[in-house]
């Protein structure tokens, strides 16, 4: 008995992984849109549930004054927006991969139409869920201490926390200047974003296409090229990371206290390579690779299975091959 039901669980588990396990329970499944049904794998495929990551210099302080729940402040916001970030971003790639092979055929159909889709997808999630990654940061970069301001070199942090939660962050931001304000960043955020994600979506199915068919439903081989894939990707966009971290947290830097503020995202580039040094520009990026790179892999294998449990077809060459 007990050895029947273990070839059962076998069974299943391979079947979600390669799609095989389409039972009649699930069949109406196939009555739902493609793209709806995208946007659910996307969702699923949630790649940012950690903590937010900082730079190693203020693990002490944050330790000392807030306890470990002070490397959890900003994880609700993040959790709140990772799902239709994730959503959007993937169900916008395949929407925008499949537009590039039906009005530009020149390009192929190879990695660098992956590499066009992921930036356009990466850029749209972006611009509808920004507003919450703003919270998300600013609520993550308080630190609490009653007897007075913490300061870490020309850094100071508010001594209270200057919000109470998501909610507060949005109304006070929306004060204090309105929409523009839920936005303050955006410039550094999508000049990373675009690379970032293109390059993911470019190296994971660049890699994925070099594997031999047999191999081709493995879930390590799918984990191995996710991992790569966030690796490339973080460690050519982390500078602009950086950059617009700062940019959203400028105000908790009191201007007495050597506070910057940033022009653009290049007067932050350059601002921070003449005062600091270039290598503050990959501040943490080795803290970061502990949280993006099994992220992306779980991300990218989540979205594949997702796909296949969903029963979203294979993809078309082109919009009319996909009619007929």
């Amino acid at each position: 008995m007990g050895s029947s039901q273990g070839s059962t669980l076998s069974s299943n588990v391979t079947g979600f992984a390669d799609g095989s396990s389409a039972h009649t329970d699930v069949n109406y499944i196939d009555t739902v849109p493609v793209y709806v049904k995208e946007l659910i794998a996307g969702g699923a495929a949630d790649q940012d549930r950690l903590p937010f990551c900082r730079n190693l210099s203020l693990t002490e302080e944050i330790l000392k004054h807030e306890g470990v729940a002070g490397f959890y402040k900003g994880n609700g916001a993040s959790v709140i927006r990772i799902v239709p970030y994730a959503a959007l971003h993937f169900m916008t790639y395949e929407r925008y991969r499949l537009w590039i092979l039906d009005n530009y055929s020149g390009l192929g159909t190879g990695p660098v139409v992956d590499l066009l889709a992921g930036s356009a997808a990466g850029g749209t999630a972006v611009l509808c869920t920004y507003p919450l990654d703003l919270a998300r940061t600013k609520l993550a970069y308080q630190i609490v201490e009653a007897r007075g301001p913490v300061q870490h070199g020309m850094t100071q942090f508010n001594a209270s926390p200057a919000y109470s939660g998501i909610k507060n962050v949005m109304k006070s931001v929306y004060r204090e200047g309105g929409v523009r304000a839920l936005y303050r960043g955006i410039g550094p955020t999508l000049i990373g974003i675009l690379p970032y994600a293109g390059l993911k979506f470019y190296v994971y199915e660049e890699l994925k296409s070099h594997v031999p068919e047999e191999h081709q439903k493995s879930i390590l081989m799918r984990l191995s090229c996710g991992a790569l894939a966030g690796l490339f990707g973080q460690t050519f966009t982390y500078p602009l990371d950086v950059v617009r971290r700062q940019m959203q947290v400028e105000h908790l830097q009191p201007s007495s206290q050597g506070g910057v503020r940033y022009r653009s995202t290049f007067d932050g580039l350059d601002s921070i390579v003449r005062n600091q040094g270039w290598r503050q520009l990959f501040a943490g990026l080795s803290i970061n690779y502990i949280k993006i790179v099994p992220s992306v892999a779980i991300g990218f294998t989540a979205y594949d299975m997702m796909k296949s449990w969903l029963h979203i077809p294979p993809r078309q060459k082109s919009k009319a091959t996909s009619a007929a």
